[in-house]
């Protein structure tokens, strides 16, 4: 819906400027009127910056931070936005809250103008800002919102940090592979052209020798359209909730993919109630960050159990996707009205256990990883050496 600036005149004469979204300038001017206010003019909004570009979570979590610490120290709302769109050391979030600081400088509330740039802030954000200007607390939401985007990045880092020690390890074992089979057998091919009868490990190494040495092209091609075809299927929703399930309770990462779940849940609704969001609404906000399908399930499960006037706690406790003592810890906040607080401490909890799950992790996948690795160096030799001692035998 387009948005239009206006300028009117209250009943008292006060000239009033601001910024409605409407179907048509008719509706803009039915509204004002609708308000006893006397239109002065009435325009199409001037249309923001639409550059796009990706902003990092931690830098977007530190410059919630800045704007709480500038309202707790007395800064207007508007000029903390403005302080924020004159840092040119960073000039793409700049940008972004040079947008929001023209915005609310015409009457538009903060939340808002924050809608508007939804390539940057999440709806999460958006919600929690919202209770926060209608509340009358949006101070200690920037803050409690900078740490919890801040938390985030945080755990996603680590995540991201320990995995690149395995993938620079399957990628190390893929070339491996693909120099043996590409360069070394091919070497071996033409002894064994003359012999009638070859033993199955020796047939199949010299097989993915020809997809790899002779068909490369082709192999890639086929691969590829296998990726597509595989990411297509993904979207289906029966595909991607079976892959889901495989994952989420598989027995090495199922563990880590259940806490990893499980910790943003507990920190989204923790951070939504604690700023003053309602609880079903901060559920369905939460339901839609999950990124997993079991968990959106159990948070559907959850909501109807609490618009029923029923406890949170057991749908969460059915999903299988929390531990027993989460699921008590949060029955216990439940009972003694503090769940926000609960549901953040909880967050601490499964992040610490993902720290110590991530360990394992690692430290499982590399020794998987070389006795993979070795397995096909074994079958390679065997598929070599095996015609070898025939030729012997039969000389």
């Amino acid at each position: 819906m387009p948005t239009f600036s206006y300028t009117a005149l209250s009943a008292s004469g006060e000239r009033i400027t601001g910024m409605l979204s409407a179907a048509s300038e008719q509706a803009v001017l039915a509204e004002l009127e609708s308000r006893r206010m006397t239109p002065v003019s009435v325009n199409p909004a001037r249309e923001r910056s639409t550059r796009r570009g990706r902003v990092s979570a931690r830098k977007l979590g530190e410059s919630y931070v800045q704007i709480g610490d500038l309202l707790h120290a007395g800064v207007p709302l508007m000029r903390s936005l403005r302080l924020l769109a004159g840092r040119k050391s960073q000039p793409r979030i700049a940008s972004v809250y040079r947008d929001l600081a023209d915005a609310v400088s015409e009457g538009g509330e903060l939340a808002e103008s924050m809608a508007r740039r939804s390539d940057v802030f999440p709806r999460i954000h958006i919600a929690m800002v919202k209770a926060g200007e209608k509340g009358g607390f949006l101070e200690g939401v920037f803050t409690r919102l900078g740490g919890f985007v801040l938390s985030q990045a945080e755990l996603r880092g680590r995540v991201v940090g320990s995995m690149i020690y395995p993938v620079l390890l399957v990628l190390f074992g893929v070339i491996i592979l693909g120099v043996v089979f590409g360069v070394f057998v091919p070497m071996f091919k033409p002894v064994f052209e003359r012999m009638t009868t070859l033993p199955l490990p020796t047939r199949l190494v010299l097989g993915t020798s020809d997809l790899v040495a002779g068909y490369g092209p082709y192999t890639l091609g086929v691969l590829a359209l296998a990726g597509v075809g595989a990411w297509r299927l993904s979207k289906r929703a029966d595909v991607r909730r079976k892959a889901t399930e495989f994952v989420t309770f598989m027995p090495v990462g199922g563990p880590l993919v259940r806490a990893l779940a499980g910790a943003r849940f507990c920190r989204l609704l923790g951070t939504m109630l604690e700023n003053g969001v309602p609880m079903l609404q901060a559920m369905a906000i939460s339901k839609e960050a999950a990124g997993n399908v079991l968990m959106e399930e159990a948070i559907d499960r959850a909501i109807e159990a609490v618009r029923a006037g029923e406890q949170l706690a057991p749908p969460l406790a059915a999903s299988g996707l929390f531990a027993d003592d989460i699921v008590e810890m949060i029955s216990v906040g439940e009972s003694a009205n503090n769940l926000e607080k609960v549901l953040l401490s909880v967050a601490e909890t499964i992040e610490k256990r993902i720290d110590r799950l991530l360990g394992i992790v690692v430290r499982l996948i590399e020794p998987l990883m070389l006795m993979a690795i070795a397995g096909v160096v074994v079958v390679v030799a065997l598929g070599l050496l095996l015609p070898m001692t025939q030729i012997g035998v039969e000389g």
